[in-house]
């Protein structure tokens, strides 16, 4: 039985073209001198988000912790919408390599979105010398697990807005960026224009194997050079890779097709008699009673998924048709009695 999975768009696999790409890379010493194709990427995503310049991490949770490092000094405060990936995905290395101390942000506008009002307070006023320091805000847009929630230009400038007046920086998580600008039908330049830094992943929804980029001005890019190589980033003929990154840049009108899929599926959860929300983007959440069991039962059936909080998260991707989506909706089907949902209300909590 052929397994369809839906864990993550993560799992997909470089395409044919992806593979050619790499295979036939123009490649250097990324470290001594620059790697062209590596630095034709970094330009080509900084283009594409307004930014003045980029840099290639192997990994987002890299990208975001360059950021904070660079954002921070030892004991400030960073403010993030609960349950976003800076807090809760990252294996705590806010605090543990960037020195900061992490606070979350109540949703209290719906799922993944904090109100300005929320966060001016949480800003607060300064204080003496040795009270805690308030200096970066971290957004993430779309919110994973949130359901993929999208914060739009005016929701975002509204809150870099009141975060640049009282003196903060701005660091925005769009992993999943390139799914709010399809969504919202909003450019992608206009989603990043106010943040200091943004960080975008390549293997989340647009197929490349590996990779994601943070942008910034020059200087910041510098200087998160620099701290890539603390960190062990240094890579040498890392255009390799961003061949591949460069070709998944080209999925990009295609992100849509993947919120179809996604409602779809969502549509079909929802004649079963399940709790779901349609969603924005990609990302399906479906409450049931006991996560981790009904990840097994649907694991039987061919089914992959994760489990997050009270619910099963569904990510549709590249690597799914619209048929397979049919055919997971078929294959859970029968299993739908051993998901029935208690939880009350809207969405699960997370």
């Amino acid at each position: 039985m052929r397994q369809l999975d839906f864990r993550s768009d993560t799992v997909t696999k470089p395409s044919p073209e992806m593979r050619a790409a790499m295979a036939a890379a123009t490649v250097g010493d990324d470290v001594l001198e620059r790697d062209p194709t590596m630095d034709a990427l970094e330009r080509r995503v900084a283009e594409l988000l307004g930014k003045e310049a980029g840099l290639w991490t192997p990994t987002g949770c890299m990208a975001n912790l360059i950021a904070l490092m660079l954002h921070l000094q030892r004991g400030d405060r960073f403010l993030a919408p609960a349950q976003a990936h800076v807090l809760s995905a990252e294996l705590g290395t806010g605090a543990w390599l960037a020195g900061g101390m992490p606070e979350a942000l109540s949703w209290d506008v719906g799922p993944g979105i904090c109100s300005p009002l929320q966060l001016w307070k949480a800003i607060g006023s300064a204080g003496p010398y040795y009270v805690l320091r308030t200096s970066l805000l971290c957004l993430e847009n779309t919110h994973n697990f949130a359901g993929g929630i999208c914060l739009s230009t005016q929701e975002t400038r509204e809150l870099t807005d009141i975060a640049h007046e009282r003196g903060l920086k701005v660091h925005l998580d769009g992993a999943r960026l390139w799914h709010a600008a399809a969504a919202l039908d909003e450019s992608l330049p206009a989603l990043a224009s106010g943040a200091d830094s943004v960080s975008v992943c390549l293997s989340k929804g647009l197929g490349a194997p590996m990779g994601s980029v943070l942008a910034g001005s020059k200087d910041f890019i510098q200087a998160a050079r620099r701290t890539r190589k603390m960190l062990g980033g240094g890579v040498r003929q890392g255009g390799v890779v961003a061949a591949a990154g460069l070709v998944a840049l080209d999925y990009l009108p295609r992100i849509s097709e993947d919120h179809n899929k996604a409602k779809r599926l969502a549509e079909g959860l929802r004649s079963f008699g399940l709790n779901v929300e349609l969603p924005e983007t990609n990302i399906v959440l479906a409450p049931v009673v006991d996560a981790n069991l009904a990840r097994q039962s649907l694991e039987d059936a061919g089914v992959r998924v994760l489990p997050v909080g009270s619910a099963l998260r569904f990510i549709t991707h590249r690597d799914l048709t619209e048929r397979d989506v049919d055919e997971a909706l078929a294959r859970m089907e029968p299993l739908v009695e051993r998901m029935l949902i208690t939880w009350e209300g809207d969405r699960p909590m997370i």
